[in-house]
């Protein structure tokens, strides 16, 4: 498992895709599955910088793991911003037309339908958020 500690600020988000993508590329992680990972983590990481500490900044943990054959990839974003799960609200109806839908959601909505798992705790004093993709849907 690889590491990175970084301030949670927007303008940070090139060094967290940097980061990830170093340790999927090492795993020759097929293209198609590593820009879903990228658009998760993306929306993680900002949604993290943007709404995690109101009063301030703080720093985000993000942790991969990820396997070789089959290729499987494990990302888990820590903070100890104001407790937030985000995947308590419900998923927006995108049946809908843009006018009709509710503001916000939709990101986390893609996430979920882009990962294979995602998974939410607060635990000491820590939001947790755990994406897990596998090629092919798989894990």
């Amino acid at each position: 498992m690889k590491e990175l500690v970084i301030e949670a600020l927007v303008d940070k988000l090139p060094d967290v895709l940097a980061f990830v993508d170093e340790q999927l590329e090492a795993a020759d992680c097929p293209m198609k599955t590593q820009m879903q990972i990228d658009v998760s983590v993306e929306e993680i990481f900002v949604n993290i910088a943007n709404y995690a500490y109101p009063d301030g900044t703080g720093n985000a943990k993000i942790q991969v793991e990820v396997a070789a054959e089959p290729f499987s990839a494990q990302i888990t974003f820590i903070d100890s911003g104001i407790p937030y799960d985000p995947l308590a609200k419900t998923d927006p109806d995108v049946t809908l037309s843009a006018d009709e839908r509710q503001i916000g959601g939709l990101g986390i909505f893609m996430v979920k339908k882009s990962m294979d798992d995602v998974k939410y705790e607060f635990t000491d004093g820590q939001n947790i958020l755990t994406l897990k993709k596998g090629v092919a849907g798989k894990w």
